[in-house]
């Protein structure tokens, strides 16, 4: 049996929540060595939840880092500490996988794959959409011709708002919902694309009293995104924290005879009516009573899963990733998002320099 890949998990909280469940399900490929985040009862809650045992609990990432024998590191935190846990564990010669966004801004996003390259690294960009299985389900469907050739994508995620204190703040975060929720049908676009748009424009609320609902909030809470590609294909991209009742993560397809549309949050088999309500539905579900549609298997049926067993596996034969999950791809998809921004704030399209 070949070696299980050691993995420092730095973060506790909701994206380590579902790294974590995809690791409890690759024990035959991976182990949890070590777990870091400040708040040491997550730690210790994470760990029950998924009953990881041998592993040690750090509460300073670059102390983990440090004393941690491990082949990759896992970066689940705020956006704004990624690049500087990224540099640390390639300074240590390990592999890392970041959550999305890659970092808090473009140039931040360049510094962690040019270390990566400087240390003989793999830079792997968790996105998530990759591996749903609706998804490959429906793009196989695309290859084999069913419903003609591919003129138009609509990609959608939205929900109510972001859970994390960090989200309200540019400085901690990035962005708005575009950078939040945008960045997963952004990131499929171009992986679908091979990174080649040729223009793009877009509209956003603003941010703090030009948004929609979310006052208080530094980047926008709505935007809408149009993306042209090379091969004459367009696409729109929504991300919103307007909308209630749970995450909605919408991709409609249209082809030159047929079309196909694809729901990766409510496609559940279940349909349910209860009145004291339940205690799980869908992510972002504000009401569980009533009608509703219980998921499930969220996490593996949003990718995260397989996407952590390809990372693996990857790090297992020290080998790229596939396309859209490397950390040039992240960095070009912050670059999308980011002059998105621009176009928005200045009310221009913006061609594509690097083609």
């Amino acid at each position: 049996m070949s070696k299980k890949i050691r993995v420092l998990l730095v973060g506790a909280a909701f994206s380590a929540d579902l790294h974590a469940d995809a690791y409890a399900r690759s024990t035959d490929i991976a182990e949890i060595v070590a777990i870091c985040d400040k708040a040491t009862d997550r730690i210790t809650e994470l760990a029950n939840r998924y009953n990881f045992t041998d592993y040690k609990a750090y509460d300073d990432f670059e102390k983990a880092i440090d004393e941690v024998d491990c082949d990759v590191v896992d970066i689940c935190l705020p956006n704004f500490l990624h690049k500087a846990v990224a540099i640390k564990a390639f300074s240590k010669g390990r592999h890392v996988i970041s959550e999305k966004p890659l970092a808090t801004t473009y140039e931040d996003a360049k510094a962690m794959v040019e270390a990566a390259d400087i240390a003989g690294k793999k830079l792997f960009y968790a996105e998530d959409w990759l591996f749903a299985p609706a998804l490959n389900k429906a793009l196989a469907l695309v290859e084999e011709g069913g419903i003609g050739d591919v003129k138009y994508i609509r990609a959608r995620e939205c929900h109510n708002g972001s859970h994390s204190p960090f989200a309200q703040t540019i400085k901690f975060c990035g962005g708005g919902s575009l950078t939040h929720l945008g960045i997963h049908p952004v990131c499929f676009m171009l992986a679908l694309k091979n990174n080649r748009w040729t223009e793009i424009s877009a509209s956003t609320s603003g941010g703090l009293e030009e948004n929609m609902i979310h006052k208080t909030m530094e980047g926008e809470d709505w935007a809408v995104l149009t993306m042209k590609f090379e091969d004459g294909t367009v696409a729109t991209v929504e991300a919103n924290y307007l909308t209630v009742g749970g995450m909605e993560d919408n991709i409609d397809f249209y082809g030159t005879t047929g079309c196909m549309h694809v729901d990766l949050t409510f496609s559940s088999a279940i349909n349910c009516f209860s009145e004291q309500g339940l205690s799980y539905t869908v992510e972002k579900a504000d009401v569980k009573t009533g009608w509703s549609r219980p998921a499930v298997d969220e996490k593996f049926n949003l990718g995260y899963v397989n996407e952590i067993r390809h990372f693996m596996e990857c790090a297992r034969d020290n080998k790229d990733a596939k396309l859209g999950l490397r950390g040039k791809d992240g960095v070009e998809a912050l670059r999308v998002i980011n002059l998105a921004y621009k176009s928005s704030k200045e009310g221009i399209s913006i061609k594509n320099e690097n083609l």
